[in-house]
């Protein structure tokens, strides 16, 4: 339960849906956890929740304020010391169809998921290099950047550049000892689509997949554990890995 003591992880939008729980299975495992988001509220809520050995310290950060950037990470190596893990989450998904996507929604998504994940990166990069730390980084993307997804369009279109950022980013920066991969999740069941799952429409999209079945956070969870271990993932860069029972192989 302590694969990751001595670490100190910054994960971006950790104050809710899956950045909530990759910040405790983060902390179980040992590691220092700098939980960044807008809503401190729930950053301290969540610090409360802290179990194992690890610890879970709140920092504010808006990722689409990148004048803010790097005093953030500042704030967060002072709170921790140096960084050696990034987790960049923080991303926000409306589903909607082309024809009805809006200008300012889709800019709202192009400055979080794609704008706001590659400055964090190279924010912490900066730091990385200036140290000599050999660090890693693990951006949340999804198969939606894969594969066509149902009124996921300009979704999908965010997350396909992360998809590739993730892959320049690895090649750019394999010099400095840094390593650079993707979480790419397929349908995974969480408390805010759980109801939805076990409607009738829901079980109609479960029944469409290969497995019959949609992912669980846990499913992520075993693969960011794997990515940010640095003896585990040691020759892991530059992949973007889809959790989603070869939803995206269809």
């Amino acid at each position: 339960m302590n694969r990751l003591h001595g670490k100190n992880i910054l994960i971006t939008g950790a104050s809710s849906g899956i950045g909530r729980h990759f910040a405790k299975a983060l902390c179980v495992q040992g590691a220092t956890v700098i939980a960044a988001a807008r809503r401190m509220s729930a950053l301290d809520e969540l610090a409360a929740e802290a179990s194992g050995s690890g610890r879970i310290l709140p920092l504010e950060l808006d990722v689409t304020n990148v004048a803010g950037i790097d005093a953030a990470i500042a704030e967060a190596e002072r709170k921790a010391g140096p960084l050696d893990v990034l987790v960049n989450n923080a991303g926000i998904a409306p589903v909607r169809r082309a024809l009805e996507t809006g200008v300012e929604e889709f800019d709202a998504m192009f400055s979080t998921n794609v704008r706001g994940s590659f400055f964090v990166a190279q924010a912490v990069a900066r730091r990385m290099v200036a140290t000599g730390r050999q660090g890693r980084i693990v951006n949340t993307a999804s198969v939606a950047g894969m594969v066509v997804m149902p009124q996921l369009t300009a979704y999908g279109m965010t997350k396909a550049a992360v998809i590739h950022m993730t892959r320049c980013l690895a090649v750019e920066w394999a010099r400095f000892g840094i390593a650079v991969n993707a979480i790419c999740p397929g349908y995974v069941e969480t408390e805010l689509n759980a109801d939805f799952l076990a409607s009738e429409a829901g079980q109609k999209v479960v029944s469409g997949l290969p497995r019959r079945r949609a992912a669980t956070v846990a499913d992520l969870e075993a693969v960011l554990l794997m990515l940010v271990d640095s003896e585990a993932a040691r020759c892991i860069s530059g992949a973007a890995i889809p959790v989603d029972d070869a939803y995206s192989l269809m």
